[in-house]
């Protein structure tokens, strides 16, 4: 069933479209990855994050990273069921736009 077509001002914002962009078709994402991929800084990420996470479309995750020989954890992150309908909507909603 194709999605609810709705656009959506939380993700609409360049970074955060690119980032539930990248997220869609993954599991998981380590951070890192996803910053040097966006080319956002660590912050910029963060925040954007922290803002999607706080309305329920992502979430993150800190484990041991097996790469490192010290304490530091990796953090991953994910779109949630919510953030992936919420961003298959918003694209729909775009594509409504486009075909008009």
């Amino acid at each position: 069933m194709p999605p609810e077509p709705r656009f959506d001002e939380a993700i609409h914002a360049l970074t955060r479209l690119r980032l539930c962009a990248l997220l869609r078709p993954l599991d998981t994402a380590d951070f890192g990855t996803l910053v040097s991929t966006l080319r956002v800084s660590d912050a910029n990420l963060s925040k954007t994050i922290r803002n999607l996470i706080e309305i329920g479309y992502m979430q993150t995750s800190k484990q041991a990273s097996l790469e490192r020989s010290d304490s530091r954890r990796t953090t991953t992150v994910s779109l949630t069921p919510r953030g992936r309908a919420a961003f298959d909507g918003h694209i729909a909603a775009l594509r409504n736009l486009a075909d008009t």
